[in-house]
């Protein structure tokens, strides 16, 4: 069986940005088996969206080569515009190599959804933009109904204050929705700062409680794309990023931004645009937005 091979080694957003350019793919390429290199720990998450057949562990251009067992038919470039990423799937020895600067030009400011559609797109494999929604896991989300606070983000230019996080929090729990306070294993004191109940669920814990929430409160971060993936209501606040770029187009969701260009999305500080968002602009927001609370 051939095999195409996709490269996105990135984060859980990523992944779930992709999944349109890699669903017209798997639709065009129905005889290959679709492999994609990724981190080993969002394979639950891809196996789930029927994107891809299999995962092959990959954490990054930084980890080396990709160790196919065999030259791959089909190589496509869904990682960046090269030529780092490029190189790396030439050295597969693949049949055909998709990519940007090979094929169509990189644009800036580009949709991230947008993007690889036109990627595949130019090579003759229309894809659908909107195709972003994902099967629930199969299992209970760990709070159905509730607020799901997640204050965490990769960099500190994309972190809201967690004291607001808190003060949003003990506003919601006070009008009567149960509210739970989502960290990674690096981010437990970050969440224990808000003040409510934490929990730290595998990916399909996640997955499964977002879809069964209420409403998600957080910053562009890749669990807000979970919240497009489940048309869950969410309250997204953008700061060093325009959400032009990385946000919903569409469905219940309210994005908040006051910026006027990019910052730095990688800098350790909260971005001016994210500080000038305010407590009251949020529970506004959330209030509007999300679902009604759960009956006790």
């Amino acid at each position: 069986m051939a095999v195409a091979l996709v490269l996105r080694a990135l984060g859980l957003g990523d992944l779930l940005t992709g999944l349109p350019a890699m669903r017209a793919l798997r639709r065009a390429r129905p005889a290959d088996r679709v492999v994609l290199a990724a981190p080993a720990a969002l394979a639950p998450l891809a196996r789930l969206s029927g994107a891809v057949d299999a995962v092959l562990p990959h954490a990054g251009l930084h980890e080396g080569p990709l160790r196919t067992d065999r030259p791959p038919a089909l190589a496509v470039n869904l990682h960046g515009r090269g030529p780092e990423s490029t190189v790396l799937l030439r050295a597969t020895g693949p049949g055909q190599l998709w990519a940007f600067g090979l094929g169509p030009p990189w644009r800036d400011g580009e949709h991230e959804v947008d993007r690889w559609c036109r990627l595949v797109g130019h090579y003759g494999v229309p894809a659908d933009p909107a195709d972003l929604a994902l099967l629930p896991p199969d299992r209970l989300g760990p709070a159905p109904g509730a607020v799901v606070i997640h204050p965490g983000a990769a960099a500190g230019s994309r972190r809201w204050p967690v004291d607001r996080f808190a003060a949003v929090a003990a506003a919601l729990a006070a009008d009567g929705h149960r509210v739970v306070v989502t960290g990674g294993p690096s981010e437990r004191d970050l969440a224990g700062a808000v003040g409510a109940e934490t929990l730290a669920p595998d990916l399909l814990g996640l997955a499964a409680l977002v879809a069964d929430a209420a409403l998600l409160v957080c910053g562009d971060t890749g669990v807000a794309h979970l919240a497009t993936a489940y048309r869950t209501p969410s309250v997204l606040l953008f700061g060093p990023v325009p959400p032009a770029e990385w946000g919903p187009r569409s469905g219940p969701h309210t994005v908040l931004w006051k910026g006027s260009g990019h910052g730095d999305p990688h800098g350790t500080r909260p971005d001016p645009a994210l500080l000038a968002i305010t407590v009251d602009e949020v529970l506004a927001a959330a209030r509007r937005t999300a679902r009604a609370p759960a009956a006790p």
